[in-house]
């Protein structure tokens, strides 16, 4: 070698006190100690060092052999790289190659020649020895890769190579992994994760910051060890901590000298130009890329910046999009702007947003036009991407826009000034509504008949459609004839959040005459919302006739996510008036719907929780239990904003009725901490249903307060909107008579009352229940009632519930209608429907006398549907340590049956998992 060897150079590196634990590292390396390779590739600054070095002194002692080698560029020379080489194996197995070392000196001997005898040596190996190749990227050259390939391919058992690196090695990294021969460690499995970086900011470096702090600094560095460490330094004496972490991004002194030196400083001029012309986008795709920089090579550039692994991360598995890291995207866009002017950055920016309106992607491109300072353009483009974002429900990105955009140009664009009222009380959001209509209106008013046209150009790129007329700017002509439709439609939906109906109505009127003739959208939502003011005034039939015309205005206008909407509404009014078949055809018809259209999945959590309703009320506890799982298996995304509440109400009945009324309790307060109307009349409150859970298990303190809390007597003016809550007060009232009264007025004379109003709405669901109500009352104790009269009244209710299968509002009342039912199965003694019922009341067992503030005893089986002999075999091996399959085969049935029984016994449980299962039986004494 023309110089001598650099010791150190050969020296394991030396573990720094304060290093961060990480044994899930080394079991991934001790993972790879068992194959052929492995590969540690990572940018600058992840620690790839320090693991392996950490590693090796972990498992020093256990009779493997180590052998270290620190590479730098010089060693791209074959002569000077494979030296260095047999050198380290030499250090660490004396002996092997020692007679190979003169042959390096001569560029006529083929490597081949030089390292089969040094193979031939490892192969008589006793132990282990690992070859740890460091910062092997800057001597990966041709002139290396042919050695490297051979050693790879003829590399003896007892070795193991290790290869540190920024960039992948030119070696055939596939055919290793095919053979799994390979394992790997990348930037993903070195990043710090926040338990991590907690260790290292508060325990190593002691900076001893809160755990919110930490959480915000590991985001922000994506867990990227070296910018840990700068911003360590960086926190140094600073009092304002927060501050300077809700702040820290590529600009900081430390991170930005870093980046600049180490990555950024060593690339050639044409990759680094093409490094900070991308920095302006936030995902990087081949042809965006060539849009951007005026060029032809984005795909080939992008690929090249993955294999050196210069701070991008993929996107997708193809390898089309691509990221920066977020800090190294901060450094290129400093340099960008200090080298280039704002002039450039916001020419890159337009060149973007134009290559995304093309793509029709109009989110990024808004969002690059803003970042050009185009607002005019970023305003067109907002108001053609309105009417499907609309549809798409994304009503925050609408407002976002908006709002980032001048306010002096949002409000000559009436087009965008509805667009935003929209999106507004979509939200809820209605102050200043009344306002921005009121502007619109005098805009098109002042247009009057004149050609909006004009000869402006809206866009600024020439490429727009854009015109202007005076103060008046429209971008999307077309919406232009839609807006005196659409203001009376907001108009409608302002008065009913304001709660007048009268204007409700006339507004939706007015919506449905001006609105253009193939505006579906407006008709449908005009007509919605006289359905909501129908709805909320108990005109039940004028309601769902409303609600009707809209879904089928919806379909016609292909908006199917909000017929699922729809359909949720007006299956609550066939509830509300006792037809449970037409609601459970009503919520099939959705789901087919949303079936047919791939992608379709806001609302069906909706409709799979109404279901569970109707199984529910039905007695079906298993069905119902079934509905509600599947409802949330599909996740938040596919839930309307009731969906939460309604889902808790719900599962609060099913768990009441397996005896855990504590967790009824709980998630009846996790309701109405969660409720939202979203316009709908809060018709059936959940204090209501509280009040209506504590009276069942004898608290009649608790259900009078509530009742006195919200100011309700038998003399208030009886509406469908607070029905629920009287049927409530009634409740009570026949509790409290039991026990001396309660002030608020006589049960019998009100549930007539009652009775009349619901009769006169079409209400069926509250006849039967104030029937069954009246029932009990005339029964009595079955000696100073009236018993004739009670059964009479009873076997209406039956005749009124029958058709459409009513179980729950007879079995919730337990042994209270338990005698009564009984009387008219004995005088009616053909009728199966009473039957029925009286075994569903005897499986239900009764929560509670109401009034008597007594639990009686419990039935022994408190759930809605009893496991069966199978199911509780079943249930005593979930309780022990067999797993499924030899649970399965002690049975002597497929794993499949098994799955079906477990399903089951979840159901009649209500639970999700073997655990709560098994905890939940019990404490039911069932195991």
């Amino acid at each position: 070698m023309a110089s001598p060897l650099i010791e150190t150079k050969l020296y394991r590196p030396r573990t720094r006190p304060g290093v961060v634990a990480r044994p899930r590292l080394g079991e991934l390396l001790s993972r790879g100690a068992r194959s052929r390779m492995t590969l540690v590739s990572a940018p600058a600054g992840f620690g790839k060092t320090t693991v392996v070095a950490e590693w090796l002194q972990g498992v020093a002692g256990g009779g493997r052999g180590a052998a270290w080698l620190s590479l730098d560029a010089r060693d791209g020379r074959a002569a000077s790289f494979w030296t260095y080489v047999v050198t380290a194996l030499e250090r660490a197995v004396p002996g092997v190659g020692a007679g190979v070392l003169p042959l390096l000196q001569s560029e006529r001997t083929p490597i081949e020649s030089v390292l089969t005898p040094v193979l031939n040596e490892l192969a008589a190996l006793d132990h282990p020895l690992d070859l740890v190749l460091d910062d092997y990227h800057l001597a990966d050259t041709p002139d290396v890769r042919t050695g490297m390939t051979f050693l790879l391919d003829h590399l003896p058992p007892p070795v193991h190579l290790v290869i540190c690196t920024r960039a992948d090695p030119a070696l055939p990294l596939a055919r290793l992994r095919a053979r799994g021969e390979l394992v790997e460690l990348r930037a993903a499995d070195l990043r710090f994760t926040p338990g991590e970086a907690a260790a290292y900011l508060n325990d190593a470096v002691g900076l001893n910051l809160t755990d919110r702090d930490v959480e915000a600094l590991e985001q922000r560095t994506e867990g990227w060890i070296a910018a840990l460490q700068l911003a360590a330094l960086s926190l140094r004496g600073r009092e304002d901590v927060s501050g300077f972490i809700e702040g820290f991004a590529g600009d900081d002194r430390y991170v930005l000298d870093y980046l600049v030196e180490e990555v950024l400083g060593r690339q050639d001029d044409d990759l680094r130009d093409f490094l900070l012309r991308t920095s302006v986008l936030t995902r990087l795709h081949g042809p965006l890329c060539d849009a951007v920089t005026g060029r032809g090579d984005g795909r080939a550039m992008l690929e090249v910046l993955d294999r050196a692994n210069l701070f991008v991360v993929r996107l997708d598995d193809r390898r089309r999009w691509y990221r920066y890291h977020h800090l190294f995207a901060d450094v290129l866009r400093t340099h960008l702007a200090d080298e280039h002017g704002p002039g450039e950055v916001q020419g890159l920016h337009r060149r973007a947003s134009r290559w995304y309106a093309d793509a029709g992607e109009p989110v990024p491109a808004v969002g690059h036009a803003l970042e050009a300072g185009d607002a005019d353009r970023a305003a067109d483009l907002v108001e053609r991407a309105i009417p499907a974002l609309q549809r798409d429900r994304q009503e925050a990105t609408i407002c976002g826009w908006i709002k980032d955009l001048p306010d002096a140009v949002v409000r000559v664009r009436p087009v965008l000034a509805v667009g935003l009222v929209g999106a507004l009380m979509t939200r809820g959001e209605f102050e200043g509504v009344a306002e921005r209509l009121d502007e619109a209106e005098r805009l098109l008013a002042g247009a009057g008949d004149e050609d909006a046209d004009g000869d402006g150009d809206a866009g600024g790129d020439g490429d727009e459609q854009g015109c202007a007329d005076g103060a008046l700017v429209v971008a999307d002509r077309s919406a232009l004839a839609r807006l005196p439709g659409a203001i009376e439609m907001y108009r409608s939906a302002l008065a009913l959040a304001q709660g007048d109906p009268s204007a409700t109505l006339v507004h939706a009127r007015r919506a449905i005459e001006r609105a253009a003739v193939d505006d579906h959208v407006v008709q449908a939502a005009a007509s919605a919302l006289s359905g909501l003011a129908s709805w909320g005034g108990g005109d039940l039939d004028a309601a769902h006739a409303a609600y009707s015309a809209a879904v089928e205005g919806l379909l016609r206008a292909g908006y199917v996510a909000d017929v699922l909407g729809c359909s949720i509404t007006l299956a609550d009014i066939r509830v509300t008036q006792g037809r449970l078949t037409d609601a459970q055809r009503t919520y099939e018809r959705a789901l087919r719907l949303a079936a047919g259209e791939p992608g379709i999945l806001r609302g069906t959590a909706d409709v799979h929780a109404g279901l569970g309703q109707i199984a529910w009320e039905r007695g079906d506890a298993v069905a119902a239990a079934d509905y509600l799982q599947r409802a949330r298996d599909l996740g938040e995304r596919a839930g309307l904003p009731q969906h939460p509440y309604r889902w808790r109400v719900t599962k609060a009945h099913l768990l009441e009725a397996q005896g855990d009324r504590v967790g009824a309790l709980d998630l009846i307060e996790e309701a109405e901490r969660v409720y939202t109307g979203d316009l709908s009349p809060n018709v059936r409150p959940v204090p209501a249903t509280r009040a209506r859970m504590h009276l069942r298990h004898g608290d009649l303190d608790e259900a009078l307060d509530w009742a006195r809390r919200q100011n309700l007597t038998t003399d208030d003016t009886l509406s469908y909107v607070r029905e629920y809550e009287h049927i409530t007060l009634a409740r009570i009232l026949l509790a409290a008579d039991r026990s001396g009264g309660s002030g608020l007025g006589a049960a019998a004379p009100f549930l007539g009352r009652l009775l009349t109003s619901a009769e006169a709405g079409g209400r069926l669901s509250s006849v039967i229940e104030i029937l069954v109500l009246q029932a009990i009352d005339h029964y009595g104790d079955g000696a100073s009632g009236d018993p004739d009269t009670a059964v009479a009244v009873l076997e209406r209710a039956l005749t009124l519930a029958e058709p459409d299968g009513h179980v729950r509002v007879f079995a919730d009342e337990g042994s209270r209608i338990a005698a009564p039912l009984t009387a008219v199965a004995r005088s009616r003694p053909a009728w199966s429907y009473t039957r029925r019922l009286l075994e569903a009341v005897h499986r239900a067992g009764a929560p509670g006398d109401e009034g008597t503030g007594e639990r009686p005893a419990a039935d022994p089986s408190p759930l809605v549907e009893p496991l069966s002999e199978r199911e509780r075999e079943v249930l005593r091996l979930l309780a022990g340590d067999l797993g499924g399959p030899d649970i399965a085969r002690r049975l002597h049935v497929s794993v499949n049956t098994l799955r079906t029984h477990t399903r089951h016994i979840y159901a009649k449980l209500g639970v999700t998992n073997r655990r709560e299962a098994v905890r939940v039986a019990g404490r039911l004494d069932l195991i």
